[in-house]
């Protein structure tokens, strides 16, 4: 095959319209999706965030409030979720859980009274307000279909939970080889402009002991279900780690950054009201057993122990 200079670009033609736009150009834009060490994690066009963790760690709940507040944060930014497994009504049910701090088994079962007015009236208009920029996906749920959708729609963020059941144009044999297709797709709909978050099913590994578990010391990049194009296609990448003794505690492992360094963010998970906050382990006072300090270090250490045993990899491609 010939080439041409059409087939490439020399650094001494790309130089001055880099050293331009290096001195006075435009930085990335972000949209905030949180305070705290939440304002540490990226979200923007051109970008695609990739969520894991074991099944009930989270996952939805975490993506979603990630997604809202994106959308209170950045009032002209419109979001299309797909979600295979839970309607529209249910996923309301549960930003306004934390919206309105009311517990998300009340609201399930509408069993809420004159208790709950000011709260609820609270949520309601918190939900309200970026109601017109949050739609779901009907299915089929297919990436025909999310494309079609995010066109009409004119969404900025894609949200897809999950990926392993979200099916890519054509006939491509099995799972793996359909779950690499569709994050090649995904990455086109980064590389439009649009942020895409993405929700992975995770599979078991190997514990300290060797038992196959969800356990957060075995959990890493090769924990990803049907495919390694998973994480070499996403710009960073998470898994949600909880701690076996706290179900309010998790550690979000940050696994990999393209564009910088990965560092982990102890949270609290009030599953009750669907809601995550930061720990800032440096300030938070503990309990009078001193329970919260003891667990987050025995989670640190076990991330740290499962960094060692990947050979110390700092995740960055």
């Amino acid at each position: 095959m010939t080439s041409t200079k059409a087939n490439y670009t020399t650094a001494a033609d790309a130089f001055d319209a880099w050293r331009d736009d290096l001195l006075t150009g435009t930085p990335p834009v972000f949209y905030p999706v949180g305070s705290g060490e939440l304002a540490r994690l990226e979200l923007g066009p051109g970008l695609v965030v990739l969520f894991g963790g074991a099944p009930g760690s989270g996952k939805t709940a975490l993506c979603m409030q990630l997604v809202c507040d994106a959308l209170r944060l950045t009032p002209s930014l419109r979001c299309l979720v797909c979600n295979v497994e839970m309607s529209p009504g249910v996923l309301l049910d549960r930003l306004l859980a934390r919206l309105a701090g009311i517990d998300a088994e009340l609201i399930r079962r509408r069993r809420l009274d004159a208790s709950h007015g000011a709260a609820l009236d609270a949520g309601l208009a918190a939900l309200e307000s970026f109601g017109d920029r949050l739609a779901f996906l009907r299915a089929p749920f297919d990436l025909m279909n999310v494309a079609a959708a995010a066109d009409h729609f004119d969404a900025g963020l894609l949200l897809l939970d999950y990926i392993q059941r979200i099916a890519p144009p054509g006939t491509h044999g099995d799972n793996r080889n359909a779950v690499n297709a569709t994050m090649g797709f995904l990455r086109m709909f980064a590389d439009a402009g649009l942020a895409v978050i993405v929700v992975a099913a995770v599979g078991r590994t190997k514990d300290a002991k060797g038992r196959q578990s969800y356990a957060a010391d075995g959990l890493n990049l090769a924990s990803f279900r049907e495919s390694s194009e998973l994480e070499f296609g996403a710009d960073d990448a998470f898994i949600l780690a909880p701690d076996k003794h706290d179900a309010e505690l998790v550690i979000l492992r940050h696994l990999k950054s393209r564009h910088g360094s990965t560092q982990d963010l102890p949270l609290h998970f009030d599953k009750a009201r669907q809601s995550f906050a930061p720990v800032d382990s440096t300030t938070a006072t503990p309990a009078p057993d001193g329970k919260l300090t003891a667990r987050l270090r025995t989670l640190w250490d076990a991330a740290g122990t499962a960094d060692d045993d990947q050979g110390g990899d700092d995740g960055t491609f």
